[in-house]
């Protein structure tokens, strides 16, 4: 099985480690300007339709911003773009802006299997993107364990299992939020050794103590997906001469000018959603 995590992805560009290395090399005391713009910023589009199990999946959100400039401390939403996803049969779902950048639909009705199609018109420009609701496989029960770390105590190690479904390719996504992380801890597996067969997935950490709370999101996605996410994961390495980020693209496409693609992907999850207290 091949499982790939990350816990700290990067939102913005790189600064090539040349760079850095010229300005410690000088000793002078003006201040050197980086010109780190690329032009227009692109849009980002995060459109996760995501249907947790044993709820309706009514309600959606899709969030629109565009790409900040390195410097700068806060990401532009995008206002009075028109938003809806259609699906194979021909239903449309209407997103409505509830604050700035935040497409919400309240009817929304998810299949599974079912192809979707999301249309966004934003400042001028078109976009679209199609993927399939992916379904996936619950979690059928939790472990914790201790485990000798040399560096320290022992650690206390919070295991998931669940039943890859035979005679299938899947692919699953699970974040990990607790209180002392400010972004979840991710982790990505496939069945390609294990197919038919229980999956184990791991989050450990030095700050994970009895009582704390982990809330646990399990996901199935496509393999695009998958693959478009080990994009990143790479990108957000300690590589400072790999693709960054904001150069990895998605399946969002402008209509008109394929050049000027969206940053993110449209994607549609099945998940299972659990509370786990450490004891």
């Amino acid at each position: 099985m091949n499982k790939a995590a990350k816990n700290n992805f990067k939102s913005k560009v790189l600064i090539l480690c040349s760079l850095l290395f010229i300005l410690l090399l000088s000793s002078c005391e003006e201040v050197v300007n980086l010109d780190l713009e690329t032009g227009e910023a692109k849009i980002v589009i995060d459109a996760e339709i995501l249907w947790n199990k044993d709820t309706d999946g009514k309600v959606q959100t899709i969030k629109i911003s565009k790409m900040a400039p390195y410097y700068n401390s806060s990401t532009p939403k995008v206002s009075g773009a028109q938003v809806r996803v259609e699906n194979s049969e021909g239903a449309v779902f209407t997103f409505t802006e509830t604050e700035t950048g935040f497409y919400v639909c309240n009817d929304f009705v998810p299949v599974l299997n079912m192809d979707y199609t999301l249309f966004v018109e934003a400042e001028g420009k078109s976009f679209t993107a199609v993927e399939k609701m992916t379904p996936v496989t619950p979690i059928n029960r939790i472990e914790q364990e201790y485990r000798p770390d040399i560096s320290g105590p022992d650690l206390l190690v919070l295991s998931i299992f669940y039943d890859d479904p035979a005679d299938q390719q899947n692919f699953y996504l699970s974040y990990f939020t607790t209180d002392f992380l400010k972004i979840p801890y991710t982790l990505m597996s496939n069945d390609d050794l294990y197919n038919g067969n229980e999956i184990k997935d791991e989050f450990s950490d030095t700050d994970l103590k009895p009582g704390k709370t982990v809330q646990i999101v399990h996901r199935g996605i496509s393999k695009s997906f998958y693959n478009y996410m080990n994009l990143i994961f790479e990108a957000s390495s300690a590589n400072p001469f790999g693709t960054t980020p904001g150069n990895i693209r998605g399946n969002i496409v402008n209509t008109n000018d394929t050049k000027d693609f969206a940053l993110g992907y449209f994607r549609l999850c099945e998940a299972n959603s659990v509370s786990y207290t450490m004891k």
